[in-house]
């Protein structure tokens, strides 16, 4: 199987280990991604029979290439051509239950495959001179990729409660290779669900945050709901669960209609914030939710709602604060504007309006809300997506006129003070206000000029004489 040894490392490593007498072996998703003829990543694990450490630096000596060394890791890296390269000795771990972190071990081959999270991970390939490029499996992980199936190699239980992180993990290579998980490992993730709280909100952000780039999402989220995960990690997700019935009227549930949302958007973009709007965009309705006796279940405000509880939920799942946070709040308090108009007469003051406040960012919340439309009445989706096309026709056309996206106002304090010889006060904000209601409701046109005029009339009525 040396054909999979097609990088000009291996070869390289075989020779040293032959030198120092040592035995290597590469391990973990190279040696997964190559049997499931998938491309594998920039960066491959060496395991070494010995000291990793030492064997990194003497091939860095033999390549003439810079070790980074990990001590409190027992590891070290090296890049060569392109490739990053880690090296770890083989290693048996043992835990404590209050946490995550091993204590380690020297170990053989056995050990080292043995504690690794599944058996598609767990094999590995030859590096020594006698049988180069030998598989070893010792958990038949090749039957498991032919079963797309999620494996530990050892006890579940075990697996699990010594590292929970695990259990993220599972959910999470179940979701992007599309595999299941082994009913008794699934059963495991639900016992030990608790677990999970040990584990830095950070690294599970990470895992999540994977979960949610695949080509589809909502397979990660049914098991983390199924599992009891979802609850633990991120609640207000999993509030949005379950249908309440009043005098025979129930409403959609709106957790698995925020998943075909998600998976809507990951059919048409791979953004990932543009994915988190997708899960956050109905996350107030449960708080917003109101039976009324003649029209039945509202939830209104829920945007406005939703886009103030953002940043919090944001904070909680260690997702970064920063203007990646700021989009997803923008979209999710816009969401239903472009339903809106599909609904109404579209006027131009409407779609101005819009423009003005999405800015930049008006693709991204016109593809979010052709996601949102989850009816199963085929009439209804037509005629909503056709609707939307005509929102969008007039979306272009406006802004093409009038330039509005990421527009400010031709008139801004300066000159209404300067105007005026006014100072700061709320006469600038009346005026400047003004302005702007004034352009996006198409009464003057976007320009300096009308402006100006508009802002002098205005000013009279407020009592204030230009100043010439």
């Amino acid at each position: 199987m040396s054909e999979n040894l097609s990088h000009p490392i291996f070869p390289i490593i075989k020779e040293l280990a032959q030198t120092e007498q040592v035995a290597c072996f590469v391990i973990g998703g190279y040696v997964r991604d190559r049997i499931m003829g998938r491309p594998f990543k920039d960066d491959i694990d060496i395991l070494v029979l010995g000291s990793g450490i030492d064997f990194a630096n003497k091939l860095g000596e033999k390549l003439n290439t810079k070790v980074a060394v990990y001590k409190s890791f027992g590891t070290a890296m090296l890049v060569y051509q392109g490739l990053q390269v880690e090296f770890v000795g083989a290693r048996k771990e043992s835990y404590r239950k209050d946490s995550r972190k091993p204590i380690v071990e020297d170990g053989t081959l056995e050990d080292d495959q043995n504690r690794r999270d599944f058996t598609i991970n767990a094999m590995a390939f030859s590096l020594n001179r006698a049988n180069y490029g030998e598989l070893v499996d010792p958990f038949n992980g090749v039957e498991d990729i032919k079963n797309r199936i999620i494996r530990t190699p050892l006890a579940p239980d075990i697996t699990f409660s010594d590292d929970p992180l695990r259990m993220m993990r599972a959910i999470r290579f179940a979701t992007q290779l599309n595999f299941r998980i082994e009913a008794q490992a699934l059963n495991a993730i639900s016992e030990q669900a608790d677990r999970i709280q040990i584990i830095s909100k950070e690294r599970i952000a990470d895992e999540l945050n994977k979960i949610i780039l695949s080509e589809k999402p909502s397979i990660g989220f049914k098991y983390l709901f199924d599992t009891g995960l979802l609850e633990k990690i991120f609640p207000a997700m999993y509030d949005l669960h379950g249908v309440e019935y009043i005098d025979g009227k129930g409403h959609k549930d709106n957790f698995y209609h925020t998943l075909e949302v998600l998976d809507n958007v990951a059919e048409m973009s791979s953004d990932l914030w543009l994915r988190w709007a997708a899960i956050m965009h109905d996350i107030a309705k449960p708080a917003t939710k109101r039976f009324d006796k003649k029209i039945g279940w509202t939830f209104h405000g829920h945007e406005d709602r939703g886009a103030k509880m953002v940043p919090k939920l944001f904070a909680d799942l260690k997702l970064p604060l920063n203007e990646k946070m700021k989009f997803v709040q923008k979209l999710v308090l816009l969401h239903l504007r472009p339903i809106v108009l599909v609904k109404d007469i579209v006027t131009d003051s409407a779609v101005r309006r819009l423009l003005f406040e999405a800015g930049d960012d008006i693709d991204d919340l016109m593809l979010l809300c052709h996601a949102d439309v989850t009816t199963k009445n085929e009439y209804k989706k037509k005629k909503y997506r056709e609707n939307f096309d005509l929102v969008k026709q007039k979306l272009k056309d406006v802004e093409e006129r009038d330039h509005l996206r990421n527009w400010q106002p031709p008139i801004d304090g300066e000159d209404i003070m300067k105007t005026f010889g006014i100072g700061p006060g709320r006469f600038v904000g009346i005026i400047k206000n003004a302005i702007r209601e004034a352009i996006l409701e198409g009464d003057i046109p976007n320009s300096k000029q009308e402006a100006f005029s508009f802002m002098v009339e205005k000013g009279k009525s407020l009592g204030l004489t230009q100043v010439l």
